[in-house]
């Protein structure tokens, strides 16, 4: 029944959902990275926001607080630089919104309705000038504030713009000041985080290769090499941090780092992911009853499910190789006979899969060309190794 089938697929989204969301927390609690980062980055905005609003609100009894921890939650920002970037804008168009949105409730004489229509289109429209960049939205929130609160006089208006910035000093003092965010590793840590959960795809796939898998397990396989598209996003957004981080950054001075992997090793886990994703989308394809294309034999996909977890054993060598700014003899030996050991594993395959005929064959080759593809482009160098000279 289509009914069943669609709640099926929904609770198979939630399970592929809940195990990511684990992924991340246990990942968070047992070693420094990315996502300990983002948990510490959350913490620090709330105790921002309170504080702000035990500042603004209890202390000074001001009569819209909400406007100081508002302002402080959203300031404390992925690095120092961009939250004294952004609250310049933020603080800018909210004298604007605050201003113009007192204009209208003079002008219609306190009316609600009439000051939105001539506050909310203006102030819209001039939060979407590229200088304001994010935070030109808060300008027409701020009118908004302003107007359904009913206070537009200049004294009003001014105790706004006074919570908005004791809200900006505190989030940029608490970000600036309380473990300051330096990206100088993030590089790196995406980056290994790219090599393990490859790694660990790859071995489920293999796992599962040897025995009785299902449609349902080739569309999870699909879905963790499609997630991995977050992670190369949020490799670019370390590389943008990495250069932000040490500007107007106090805790820049107090870590001694070095550069991160240049910018070849984006490009090999970019194609590596791409790859990845062909390889699950092709396995997808001959699962279910529906099956699209025809399924290899189960000797060729056991066999497969070795180069699988010998391709894996590449890429855990490769995270072992980005877990410090130099390598050791032992680390790229072991990632040379990794790499050697999958290549023979793949032309034992390919050797045996000229004998293959029909439509499997097709399947089986486009297995074999992708995973080929992955293998060159996971060809042992050292790209990962950076100056050792301090940047402290």
């Amino acid at each position: 029944m289509p009914g069943a089938e669609q709640l099926a697929i929904a609770w198979r989204w939630l399970g592929w959902e809940l195990a990511a969301i684990g992924r991340g927390v246990r990942s968070a609690v047992r070693e420094s990275g990315p996502e300990r980062d983002t948990m510490v980055q959350s913490l620090k905005a709330a105790a921002a926001a309170i504080l702000a609003w035990a500042l603004t609100g209890w202390w000074l009894q001001a009569p819209l607080a909400l406007m100081a921890p508002w302002t402080a939650l959203v300031l404390v920002n992925a690095t120092v630089y961009r939250s004294l970037h952004s609250g310049v804008q933020q603080f800018a168009v909210i004298v604007a919104g605050a201003l113009w949105a007192s204009a209208a409730m003079a002008i219609t004489g306190g009316s609600t309705l009439l000051a939105m229509l001539i506050a909310i289109p203006v102030t819209v429209l001039v939060g979407t000038y590229r200088r304001f960049g994010t935070q030109g939205i808060y300008g027409a929130t701020t009118a908004l504030f302003v107007i359904t609160y009913g206070a537009y006089s200049l004294t009003e208006v001014g105790h706004r713009l006074l919570e908005t910035l004791i809200g900006g000093v505190i989030g940029v003092t608490v970000n600036a000041l309380v473990l300051p965010p330096v990206h100088l590793r993030n590089v790196r840590d995406q980056l290994q985080r790219l090599s393990r959960e490859s790694a660990d795809l790859l071995d489920t796939m293999a796992e599962g290769l040897r025995g009785e898998w299902s449609e349902s397990d080739a569309a999870g396989w699909h879905d963790r090499a499609r997630r991995l598209d977050q992670v190369l996003r949020g490799l670019a957004d370390a590389r943008q941090w990495t250069h932000e981080s040490s500007r107007f950054n106090p805790g820049s001075r107090l870590r001694r780092s070095v550069p991160p992997p240049p910018l070849e090793a984006d490009a090999v886990w970019e194609r590596t992911v791409g790859h990845l994703t062909a390889i699950t989308r092709v396995l997808g394809g001959t699962a279910g009853e529906k099956a699209r294309l025809t399924a290899p034999g189960t000797e060729f996909l056991t066999r497969y499910a070795d180069l699988a977890a010998q391709s894996a054993r590449l890429c855990e060598a490769d995270r072992d190789l980005m877990q410090q700014p130099r390598s050791t003899k032992e680390e790229r030996d072991r990632q040379n006979r990794a790499w050697k050991e999958a290549w023979a594993v793949y032309d034992a395959l390919a050797a045996d899969f000229r004998r293959q005929t029909g439509p499997a064959a097709e399947v089986s080759g486009g297995l074999l060309v992708e995973t080929k593809l992955m293998l060159s482009g996971l060809t042992p160098q050292e790209m990962y190794e950076g100056d050792t000279t301090s940047t402290a």
